[in-house]
């Protein structure tokens, strides 16, 4: 027994030795350790650690570098795995514990993307990399997150997230440092001593109070920055009430200042300029008058006909255009109603913007083949269905040839001397039959017989594309219009025995019109009354001029947003026209000489795409106008680069870089000194 105790000493002794020139962990007893470690590599060190702790640890290949630290105390199980976690946090490094119990060592910047728990309360106070959702009451979280962020070593691992919608503050880190920042919140979020009182009204209007408990904190405004938000005040206009809200101090100041002036008017009658931010004065002044005469007949079927006699000479609403304001005499009651009336009236009213896109396709085929005879000693075949008449082209060529004449003279001396004279023939009929005339015009001559044939085929293919942009205000008419004035005469007047005849014109729009009407609905929707026009000349006529005219009236209802297709305007024309003589143009083949065939197709479709967006405020109207505006001056750019040769770039026009600031002038002393440094340079 002796001899086996020895030997197990000296085995214990051994390992102990071999232990501390490995610089290796040395155990004690089996639940206690006594960490000793000098210059040794970390992934030895974590192999230790996992091997005494029996646990499975995951190595991140990042994880590099050598520990030196030394712990004097015994340390049991869990102070051990808080040592381990407290050395890896120093070097910068972070455990991950998975679900199944395995660990993963990876670098502290890279654990707030590893699949952290999430915890409910403080359970842990360690090194352990945690994340807790923590609810905020009264405290917003988008003013509380940058303070906590400059608490929280971001770069170590550390994550401060604010959900604004919920409220709810994410923070993701080492559990002390998480734990610390929880108990600050919970100090931060704490509810102050603002409430809410009510004060009713007698004789002022809530309206008018709360404009005045504005003005006065806002030129005390500066004054108290960075002290507590001042008492707010909101008016209730269906119960005549003012609502304060804020700490005791500042409200009662507020309801007082309020129950001062809540006082009865020495006289009956009253007087009150309203200045109007959107609506106009004149409209406006007609509705008020009808409000007014509505309560006065109210008033008077009640039995007190003469009360609203008297009160219809007191009431008086006038408006000043200059200023655009409505000035209106009447009683306090009446005049709470109306400038109730007033409030709601005039608000921002809401635009539309009308994208149009205005396609029109035609499409024209034709074929003309003709064969005509004609004999010198007379007859022949005449088709004027688009060939050109071989009579009149007969006719045309004898007067284009030349003429001679021959006469005889008798000289003094008694012989005979004949004169050949020659007439150029005239042109000017073969020239105006041959204008009218187009493709291939062949001809023959022979013993007296001629034929002439000609054949053409046209092809017409036409493409018009418009994209019109209208902006007008709800229930506003908006006319867009893009082409010319042509001159049309209307009637021809003539004076006695036809002397001093004179036309009277009339000049007619033509080109691309679009006209609408949008009225918001309630949501989203948009009616529009649309009328849009396509309208072209088409050529002249034995009167006059023609005009190709297209147009669509319609209503239609359609989303903010939404694209709608007014219909296509489809016109599809064929004719076939065919001369020939009897008998012989019937024959197979041959027939075709003796006929002549036109063949004219034409298609045309219009059609017309609308789109609205509904325009609330200024900030939309702002981005839209910014884009198209970048779009005009890109295009612009553009021309400039691909510009001719002869112009420099500062010769061609372009539209400046957008600019929403305003840009005032310099003052006189700044001009003085920028011409100042310009001399000294």
């Amino acid at each position: 027994m002796m001899r086996r105790a020895s030997r197990t000493l000296l085995s214990k002794f051994t390992v102990a030795v071999c232990a501390a020139l490995l610089s290796l962990s040395v155990s004690v007893t089996a639940a206690e350790y006594m960490p000793n470690f000098k210059d040794t590599d970390i992934n030895e060190f974590i192999n230790i650690v996992g091997k005494n702790l029996e646990r499975t640890i995951i190595v991140d290949p990042n994880v590099r570098g050598k520990i030196s630290v030394r712990s004097y105390d015994m340390l049991d199980e869990e102070q051990y795995y808080q040592f381990f976690l407290n050395v890896l946090q120093v070097y910068d490094f972070a455990v991950v514990e998975m679900p199944n119990g395995i660990l993963k060592v990876v670098r502290s910047k890279d654990a707030k993307t590893s699949n952290i728990p999430v915890m409910e309360g403080a359970l842990l106070d360690g090194d352990e990399m945690i994340t807790r959702v923590v609810p905020v009451y009264n405290v917003p979280v988008r003013e509380l997150a940058p303070i906590l962020r400059q608490l929280n070593n971001q770069a170590g691992g550390g994550n401060v997230v604010s959900h604004d919608a919920s409220n709810v503050m994410m923070l993701t880190g080492r559990a002390a440092v998480v734990n610390r920042l929880v108990e600050i919140i919970e100090r931060v979020d704490q509810a102050g001593d603002e409430e809410v009182e009510i004060v009713k009204l007698r004789y002022a209007s809530a309206s008018e109070m709360v404009r005045i408990v504005d003005s006065i904190n806002k030129s005390q405004g500066k004054a108290t920055a960075g002290a507590k938000s001042a008492p707010r005040a909101v008016a209730d206009d269906r119960t005549n009430s003012v609502i304060v809200s804020g700490d005791e101090k500042g409200r009662n100041r507020i309801v007082n200042l309020i129950q001062r002036m809540d006082q009865e008017l020495e006289t009956n009658g009253n007087t009150r300029v309203v200045f109007l931010n959107y609506a106009k004065a004149e409209d406006l002044v007609k509705v008020l008058q009808g409000v007014s005469a509505s309560i006065q007949a109210e008033e008077g079927g009640s039995g007190q006909n003469r009360r609203a006699a008297s009160a219809s000479r007191d009431i008086s609403i006038e408006s000043h255009e200059s200023s655009n304001a409505v000035v209106i005499t009447a009683e306090p009651d009446m005049l709470q109603s109306l400038e109730e009336v007033i409030r709601q009236l005039d608000v921002r009213r809401a635009q539309v913007q009308v994208e149009a896109i205005i396609v029109e396709v035609f499409e024209g085929d034709g074929t003309t083949l003709g064969v005509q005879w004609v004999s010198e000693q007379g007859g022949g075949t005449q088709f004027n269905n688009g060939i050109v008449p071989v009579g009149a082209l007969g006719v045309a060529l004898r007067q284009a040839e030349d003429e001679t004449d021959t006469e005889a003279f008798i000289t003094d001396d008694g012989s005979v001397v004949q004169v050949t004279t020659r007439d150029e023939g005239n042109l000017t009929p073969l020239a105006s039959l041959l204008s009218g005339a187009n493709g291939l015009i062949a001809g023959i001559i022979d013993n007296g017989w001629g034929a002439v044939v000609q054949a053409v085929s046209t092809d017409t293919n036409s493409n018009v594309l418009a994209t019109p942009h209208l902006t007008t205000m709800d229930n506003e008419e908006a006319f867009f219009i893009v082409g010319q004035e042509v001159p049309i005469i209307t009637g021809t007047t003539t004076g006695d025995s036809n002397s001093n005849p004179f036309q009277t014109v009339e000049r007619q729009e033509v080109g691309i019109k679009l006209k609408v009407t949008p009225q918001i609905n309630e949501g989203d929707a948009v009616q529009l009354t649309i009328e849009q026009e396509v309208s072209s000349v088409s050529g002249a006529t034995a009167v006059d001029i023609s005009i190709n005219k297209r147009q669509i009236k319609t209503t239609v209802i359609v989303d903010d947003g939404g694209t709608i297709v007014l219909g296509g305007l489809i016109d599809e024309d064929v004719q076939e026209s065919v001369s020939k003589v009897p008998l012989l143009g019937d024959i197979p083949i041959i027939g075709h000489l003796f006929k002549s065939t036109s063949i004219s197709k034409r298609k045309r479709n219009l059609m017309v795409f609308l789109r609205p967006k509904i325009v609330r405020d200024g900030v939309t109207m702002n981005e839209i106008s910014h884009r198209k505006y970048n779009y005009i001056r890109a295009q612009q750019i553009r021309h400039q680069q691909e510009g001719g040769s002869f112009l420099t770039d500062d010769e061609q026009p372009s539209m400046p870089g957008w600019d929403d600031s305003l840009a005032l002038p310099p003052s006189f002393e700044e001009y003085i000194l920028e011409q100042q440094k310009k001399e000294d340079n």
